[in-house]
């Protein structure tokens, strides 16, 4: 049973930073592309970042480029989404979703599984 489960949202004052974590269970960790989500409240889940399964290649949102960075450690089989200069826009449920080989897409349909989600709250 695949498992994926995020820790280290809270609240933080905008300028700040925040460091996500998602632990991966019950598959082959490195077989697969690593997304983030988001989904602010009335508003769809969109995409925030993905580290692809090869090559080591990242995928970033324009929203965030620049203050993202998502990492993985595959001998921990956990994905890392360290986000700086945050801005109340940031605040959000953010998911973590796996996605077989391929690439680090967009579309959040393209992701087999997902997580609970974690809530950022970013105060002005």
């Amino acid at each position: 049973q695949v498992q994926l489960v995020e820790s280290g949202g809270g609240l933080v004052q905008a300028g700040g930073s925040l460091r996500l974590s998602c632990a991966a269970s019950g598959l082959t960790f490195s077989a697969y592309t690593m997304g983030w989500f988001r989904q602010a409240p009335g508003k769809e889940r969109e995409f925030v970042a993905a580290f692809g399964w090869s090559g080591g290649r990242t995928y970033y949102a324009d929203s965030v480029k620049g203050r993202f960075t998502v990492s993985r450690d595959n001998a921990k089989n956990t994905v890392y989404l360290q986000m700086s200069s945050l801005k109340a826009e940031d605040t959000a449920v953010y998911y973590c979703a796996a996605r077989v080989g391929g690439t680090g897409s967009y579309s959040k349909s393209s992701y087999d599984y997902w997580g609970q989600g974690t809530q950022v709250t970013v105060s002005s």
